[in-house]
């Protein structure tokens, strides 16, 4: 199975929140003949598009993906829900046309997924085979994911889906010959933890100087990715700056979705039972 000849990787750390566009980050790393890939690029989506406001911000990350080519973009939120809250014979695509059922809801999109898991298995959440296996911090609908599952299904990956020369994996395996782009989930969570790096307390949502913790921790994470990726020092400031980590997690998004890849043994993930109609996290 043939995948387009990349020659540049994105990361893209994700928010559903009404200012989404400042809390969304995106990371270009390139190949190099010899060497390390490079990071290039390390931008607040507000400043890639002039403004926070969820609609235009999600609007331009997709005319961003739609734009590229030779390209692997590498996001971080759910491409689908578990399939145990549908009937057998749904599809993918019975995903987009039940978030679509809620307007502006997501919140309440949320509770009819807890509403169905509890029903059927007596307990509130549910895991994707994926969640489970690449040890995600959260199920695709907890009430700490359900804007970005929402808002990134339904008005990111849904349009990128029926963009010719798109090919969002693991679900569209078969538009690979003809792909410009490919855009598949990762975690940059999932990623460290695989790589036995330090994946907790880096972040800090509420701002303020980093405690004395979370710089070590974020100097560790640098380690690694000092191993993978080239950084340079205005990069490295950029990171260190943001407190909620949002701009190493779209590093380590690129880098991470980059490797798992080139790795994976797409044959096997593209004839999986689960992976194809509920999605596999790349890390």
């Amino acid at each position: 199975m043939r995948l387009p000849d990349f020659e540049r990787y994105y990361g893209v750390d994700f928010s559903g929140a009404k200012k989404a566009g400042d809390a969304i980050w995106v990371a270009e790393v390139r190949p190099r003949k010899r060497g390390l890939p490079r990071l290039v690029a390390l931008d607040r989506m507000t400043t890639l598009c002039g403004t926070a406001d969820r609609g235009p911000a999600l609007g331009h990350l997709v005319g961003m993906i739609s734009a590229s080519s030779g390209a692997l973009w590498g996001c971080d939120f759910p491409f689908g829900l578990p399939l145990e809250l549908f009937p057998k014979e749904a599809a993918w695509d019975d995903h987009f046309t039940f978030l679509g059922e809620w307007g502006e809801e997501a919140y309440d999109c949320g509770l009819e997924c807890v509403r169905r898991a509890t029903e059927l298995f007596q307990r509130k959440h549910i895991r994707r085979a994926t969640d489970s296996e690449a040890k995600a911090p959260f199920d695709a609908f907890h009430y700490r994911m359900i804007y970005q599952t929402f808002y990134g299904m339904r008005d990111v990956v849904d349009p990128l889906r029926k963009t010719p020369g798109t090919a969002v994996l693991p679900f569209q395996y078969r538009k690979l010959p003809t792909a410009k782009r490919v855009v598949v989930e990762c975690c940059p969570g999932s990623v460290l933890k695989r790589e036995g790096v330090p994946h907790q307390n880096y972040k800090q949502p509420a701002g303020g100087p980093l405690t004395r913790r979370r710089k070590l921790t974020r100097h560790a994470i640098f380690e690694w990715l000092d191993g993978v990726v080239v950084v340079e020092e205005r990069f490295r400031r950029v990171m260190m700056r943001n407190p909620g980590g949002d701009a190493i997690d779209a590093v380590i998004a690129a880098v991470g979705a980059a490797r798992a890849v080139d790795s994976a043994d797409h044959r096997a993930i593209a004839r999986h039972d689960r992976y194809r109609h509920e999605g596999h996290l790349y890390v």
